[in-house]
């Protein structure tokens, strides 16, 4: 299936919701949607940066309407704001891209208590997610099947996750490495992506009891020139050769291309059914269904971390 942006519907009077929207392939998802009428909250943890993205969106696309909505990751405290503050002003969300992320960063543990990246990419996100399936499957009930869908970022360096999957006796990975991590958080931004497709997706029990439906996709958006890949290249890792020479042979992709993947998962119409729960990555403007390690196609993993971060979640007062 070939896919270009410009190919998408009008979706004036539909709303989205972009985290990390303020630069990379958030920055091009937004304007992307917004080009084509849809209402976007831009979610940033700077309101400058957050601020000075929406301007710049506007000066390409004037008539673009975009909102700022501010969120930390690294506090779970104001991702859960954050939602409570959407959640009051509107009554409809169509779309929601956990876009997100950090990439191979140095170990650290944050003020809620969890490393860095496994907050950052996956524990914040799936709070996030939490808060907004209810007004998402709401949503839902009185469009055809397809109208709301949830993205989340993965990435092939799932690959790198431990070979246990996930280690839920200690999710810091402290001993292992930073790719290690990254991994692991990207690993379970499928697993999350599973649940959410087997909870609420095409011929799940939500959808034939007419409580809901929304489609889920995990997708990975190739080698983009991005700040997390900059930032890896000035880390001085063992992957700064490769990304390199990646770079020298053209192989990095812009980050509008590599926006490409999440903004078919979350709005395009020639997204099937079928593909909801799928893994995705383009390949020039082939959609494809990539390749996944054999953790990523683990149900029973998939079942134990749902139920894993709902009790931690729980336990730490964010969600009831």
């Amino acid at each position: 299936m070939t896919f270009h942006p410009d190919t998408l519907p009008d979706l004036k009077g539909k709303v989205f919701i972009v985290t990390g929207g303020n630069s990379g392939m958030g920055y091009h998802t937004v304007a992307r949607l917004a080009e084509h009428g849809a209402h976007v909250y831009l979610c940033a943890r700077s309101v400058d940066k957050g601020t000075a993205a929406i301007s710049s969106i506007k000066e390409m696309h004037p008539s673009a309407n975009i909102d700022l909505l501010q969120v930390d990751h690294m506090n779970l405290t104001s991702v859960v704001s954050a939602a409570k503050r959407f959640l009051s002003l509107e009554t409809a969300l169509h779309g929601l891209v956990n876009n997100a992320g950090i990439m191979a960063t140095p170990f650290e543990i944050g003020k809620d208590g969890h490393e860095a990246q496994w907050q950052t990419n996956y524990l914040a996100h799936w709070t996030f997610t939490d808060y907004l399936l209810p007004l998402m499957l709401q949503t839902s009930k009185t469009l055809p099947p397809g109208s709301v869908r949830i993205v989340n970022m993965s990435s092939s360096g799932h690959w790198g996750a431990p070979k246990s999957g996930i280690n839920f006796e200690d999710t810091t990975l402290k001993s292992d490495g930073p790719w290690e991590r990254y991994g692991q958080s990207k690993l379970a931004n499928i697993l999350h992506t599973m649940t959410l497709h087997k909870t609420y997706g095409p011929g799940s029990k939500s959808a034939a009891n007419g409580e809901g439906e929304i489609w889920a996709s995990s997708v990975h958006p190739g080698i983009v020139e991005t700040n997390l890949g900059t930032a890896v290249q000035e880390s001085g890792s063992k992957m700064n050769h490769f990304f390199s020479l990646v770079r020298a042979m053209g192989g990095f992709m812009s980050g509008d291309k590599g926006a490409w993947t999440s903004v078919f998962g979350v709005a395009s119409q020639d997204m099937k059914a079928e593909q909801s729960g799928a893994y995705l990555e383009i390949h020039r403007r082939w959609m494809e269904v990539s390749w996944m390690s054999c953790a990523a196609k683990d149900e029973k993993l998939a079942e134990k971390l749902q139920g894993w971060t709902a009790d931690l979640m729980q336990r730490e007062g964010y969600i009831q």
